[in-house]
């Protein structure tokens, strides 16, 4: 496919108004147009021109404008001099990156289905090698089922629920697809979502979202197209072990039902939770760092109120849809930020171990629940639990198993309203705001939970973060805790062809690996790692 050029029109603001989001937008491409046409003589297909990207800038809540960069296709495919007012994009066709030589004996294996495993092996698909994928817990049909199971008070299923299983931890949550990285491997991540079944409106907000209930369809939809291309994917299958030839490369893995797997290399997107593999994978040779994450609380207020804090008489303008917010400081070496925000979403038991207690955000596609949560998290600094790997993992469970412990060893997560947790009491229980968490819950002191320093810390960042929004320190705002997995506490190094340290054929990428924070990014690093093993 030849590749074309997109004149990209940037800084188009229309004013918030209460009509339409169809209304603004319209706006804003007549606007787009009007201005190409006065600045650029290059031939142009008016009648194509599309929203590229959308945000909102809501910094005056009396003043607030939908900003729009808008895409017009040229009609030639060469790219112009550059104008005063527009930016010119040549698009490239991202398919041509997956056309490969190479040839092999053995199926490549990739171990874990989240974002990262799930494009890596798509990729691996594309190029015509049948990769293998093992993962641990099962389809997201029968995973589904045994979150819902546990949700209700049945027992938790080690293998599979929220961290583990087809889509990964991401598949109960947001959906959020907001990436800090760059890399023009971010719009070929959207397209692929939008063509298994995500809204269309991913590829241009500037804060993008599936939904958990999207999403649910959209992994499916990629594992079918897998293995139609000759793919195999092997659900309730954990990886154990590893084994290498003699030239010390990995000619085979060994899973839990005893069968040995060979193959041509091993791609590891084993995601932030699987504390039982990165041990494997330490007795297997691997070399495993530790690195810093952070832990914290979901703090759940009403949407309604924060709408009205941050869009003022705006709110409830159908270009504004519910409102989100990111919030961070720094002391001295801590920082402490909002993470995972869920508008309209619900608490969730999320933990992938019996006897610990974890949450997690999750919000679906509408975002129509009464309830905005967040994670409010603290750094964790290697120096604080010695430096090590054990260290790392106990540090995570430690605190997972006192907040198991502390609200019945029921299955019960420990919950405190603001006001009590910010003096250290436990006097209430929730009214106005009813926490939502997926489960029962207890009121406790979440100080017998977390270090001294982690209160301390999130003590200061929520009443500072009362000056970004107003309402945000409401004495009756719900805290459910622990929120422990972040990110993954450990770091597996790998040099610049995306190969393990000391090894050949083992690419280890996504969060598990300590390389991604979020779908996107996992998703792009899986397909890095893809590209690399492509291209040897």
């Amino acid at each position: 496919m030849q590749n074309s050029v997109l004149a990209l029109i940037r800084n188009i603001k229309i004013k918030c108004t209460f009509d339409s989001v169809d209304i603004l937008d319209s706006r804003a491409i007549e606007n787009a147009v009007r201005l190409f046409k006065k600045s650029c003589c290059a031939k142009a297909d008016f009648t194509r021109s599309f929203i590229y990207k959308k945000s909102i800038d809501a910094r005056n809540r009396s003043d607030i404008y939908i900003v729009y960069t808008v895409a017009i296709p040229l009609l030639d495919d060469k790219l112009p001099f550059k104008s005063k007012f527009i930016d010119f994009l040549e698009v490239n066709d991202c398919s041509l990156l997956f056309k490969t030589s190479k040839t092999v004996n053995k199926p490549p294996v990739v171990v874990g289905f989240g974002p990262g495993g799930m494009f890596c092996a798509l990729a691996l698909a594309k190029a015509g090698l049948k990769p293998l994928v093992i993962e641990r817990g099962g389809d997201v049909d029968s995973r589904t089922a045994s979150v819902d199971s546990y949700w209700s008070g049945g027992q938790l299923n080690p293998e599979s629920n929220v961290q583990f299983g087809e889509g990964g931890a991401g598949t109960f949550s947001d959906g959020k697809l907001l990436t800090r990285i760059s890399d023009r491997l971010c719009s070929y991540v959207m397209s692929e979502f939008v063509r298994f079944g995500a809204p269309e409106e991913i590829m241009y907000l500037a804060k993008p979202h599936i939904g958990t209930d999207n999403l649910r369809s959209v992994v499916k939809n990629i594992r079918n197209e897998i293995i139609q291309l000759g793919g195999k994917v092997l659900f309730n299958t954990r990886f154990e072990g590893i084994l290498k030839d003699s030239f010390g490369n990995i000619c085979a893995i060994s899973v839990s039902n005893g069968e040995v797997i060979e193959c041509d290399s091993l791609f590891l997107c084993i995601g932030h939770s699987a504390r039982d593999t990165v041990k494997n994978l330490i007795k297997c040779g691997v070399i495993v760092e530790p690195k810093p994450f952070s832990v914290g609380v979901r703090i759940e207020h009403l949407q309604e109120d924060i709408d009205k804090s941050l869009y003022g008489d705006y709110c409830g303008a159908p270009s504004l849809g519910v409102s989100q917010y990111t919030l961070s400081r720094k002391f001295d070496d801590r920082a402490v930020y909002s993470f995972c925000m869920c508008p309209g979403g619900v608490v969730v038991a999320s933990a992938s171990e019996s006897d610990q207690i974890v949450t997690n955000g999750m919000s679906y596609y509408n975002r129509d629940g009464l309830n905005a949560n967040s994670a409010i998290a603290v750094s964790v600094n290697t120096s604080d639990y010695g430096n090590t790997v054990d260290g790392a993992i106990e540090f995570q469970e430690s605190i997972e198993r006192k907040a198991f412990a502390l609200a019945g060893s029921n299955g019960a997560a420990p919950i405190q309203i603001l006001s009590d947790f910010m003096s250290g009491t436990v006097v209430s229980e929730p009214s106005r705001i009813i926490p939502t968490y997926t489960g029962k819950t207890a009121v406790r002191n979440a100080e017998s939970v977390f270090p001294r320093f982690v209160i301390e810390n999130l003590r200061k960042g929520i009443s500072l973060f009362e000056r970004d929004i107003k309402g945000f320190a409401v004495s009756d705002a719900v805290l459910t805790f622990p929120e422990t997995r972040t990110s993954s506490p450990v770091r597996i190094p790998r040099n610049e062809k995306y190969l393990a340290m000391g090894f050949n054929n083992l690419y280890p990428c996504g969060e598990g690996a300590g390389y991604a924070g979020g779908i996107t990014s996992a998703a792009v690093d899986g397909l890095r790692a893809a590209l690399s093993y492509l291209s040897l």
